[in-house]
Order: C-alpha cells, then sequence, then structure tokens
C-alpha cells in the first residue's frame, strides 16, 4: 500500500474524493504520515458505515474477554448484557 507524505495527502484529498464518489465501498484508502511512515487512512464513508459493527462487535468481545478474566463468581451472561447497555432487540 503506497504511503503519502501528509503534505501531499492534502493535495490529494479532492481526488480521493473523486475516486469514492466513482467507486464506493471498494476505492483504494488513502494512507499518509510523516516520513512514508502510514498513521492516518482515508476511506469512502461507505466503507465506513460497513466497518463500524464490525468495530463495534471487536470492542465489546474485548470487554467481554475482560470482564470474564475478573475473579469472582461468574455471572450470567445476561447480567453482563444488561450492564453494557443492551436489550434482547440488540441480538434479533
Amino acid at each position: 500500500m503506497r504511503v503519502l507524505p501528509t503534505s501531499q495527502a492534502r493535495g490529494e484529498l479532492s481526488r480521493a474524493l473523486e475516486r469514492f464518489r466513482q467507486e464506493g465501498a471498494a476505492a483504494t484508502p488513502m494512507v499518509f504520515g510523516s516520513h512514508r511512515k502510514p498513521e492516518g487512512v482515508v476511506i469512502p464513508f461507505e466503507l465506513f458505515e460497513q466497518l463500524v459493527p464490525v468495530l463495534e462487535d471487536l470492542v465489546l468481545a474485548q470487554l467481554l474477554r475482560v470482564r470474564l478474566a475478573e475473579p469472582g463468581e461468574p455471572r450470567p451472561l445476561d447480567d453482563l448484557v444488561t450492564e453494557l447497555g443492551f436489550t434482547d432487540a440488540d441480538f434479533d
């Protein structure tokens, strides 16, 4: 993956947006950073919307791993679900 220097990425934003409009979620992300070290990425919003549920699942899975590893009495999954602010409708 090509990493643009930050100064060049600024100039490429309008071209990236045009690619995103034409190609949608399949458009190549724009990766940038100082000294061509990948530090940031610009992706099509359509792709971002698809990734949000996956990212939320990853965060939830990590939280559950931490909670399940805590010492003490095991708790029912229903209690964890309620504590995390979910309802049965979230799992339909």
